[in-house]
């Protein structure tokens, strides 16, 4: 059995929300008034939404924030399921307009071939992490490390010292482009915010064994290196 992180459960998605923000908020400040500026990876789908529209209202000095994403569907930024686009509508207004953001997707035709750029593009991110805030799917997937994909890519994702992959999941839409594991592990501060019973259950079956090619969400689960806090709302 893994020894469980720290885990915090909450009534309801809104005390959650709040409480999670207003630490996030808090994580990025120190680090800008420590060193000068800060980093944020964080993560698309639904559940954060709420949370990016309270971060994005917190008065910090989002001038010196850099923010990007911890993987990404290799869509155009304007399409339905593109989280630069999800991100751009969600947390960078208000206050957080003016955080530096960059997106993972450039103009190659393929994640793999885009590989390169992207890694160059966040060579300048503030390292490590300050904070990084990630989920999990039904099938013990995050980022966008998939139990579906072929051995060799989650093998590769979890496995190799660069900072970005590119995944062809066998199940889901779209190739991925995606923080490696050694890019994720190296920061500050991991959440995972998962809301639910079924997500519950999922986090739950997660922690009885540390296969993290059955379910890659362990990969995070399984280790002591960085700090790792679980918010769970019902």
């Amino acid at each position: 059995m893994i020894k469980e992180t720290v885990f915090k459960k909450f009534d309801n998605k809104a005390g959650l929300e709040a409480q999670l923000a207003e630490r996030i908020a808090n994580q990025l400040q120190d680090a800008v008034d420590a060193k000068g500026k800060a980093s944020l990876i964080v993560s698309g789908g639904s559940t954060p939404l709420k949370l990016f529209e309270l971060l994005s209202k917190k008065a910090i000095d989002w001038n010196d924030v850099y923010v990007t994403l911890a993987d990404e569907r290799w869509v155009d930024t304007d399409h339905g399921d593109s989280n630069e686009r999800l991100v751009r509508n969600n947390l960078l207004k208000n206050r957080a307009a003016s955080a530096k953001f960059c997106g993972l997707k450039n103009m190659y035709a393929s994640p793999a071939e885009g590989q390169a750029m992207t890694t160059e593009l966040l060579a300048h991110f503030p390292k490590p992490f300050d904070v990084v805030v990630l989920g999990m799917g039904n099938d013990g997937h995050t980022c966008s490390w998939f139990p579906c994909a072929a051995s060799d890519e989650l093998e590769n994702a979890l496995t190799t010292t660069n900072l970005c992959v590119a995944v062809t999941p066998g199940s889901a839409p779209h190739a991925r482009i995606s923080l490696s594991k050694t890019a994720i592990l190296a920061s500050r501060q991991i959440y995972l915010h998962i809301v639910g019973e079924q997500k519950l259950a999922v986090y739950r079956k997660a922690m009885t064994d540390n296969d993290q090619n059955e379910m890659p969400i362990r990969a995070v689960l399984d280790q002591r290196k960085t700090p790792l806090d679980v918010y769970w709302s019902a």
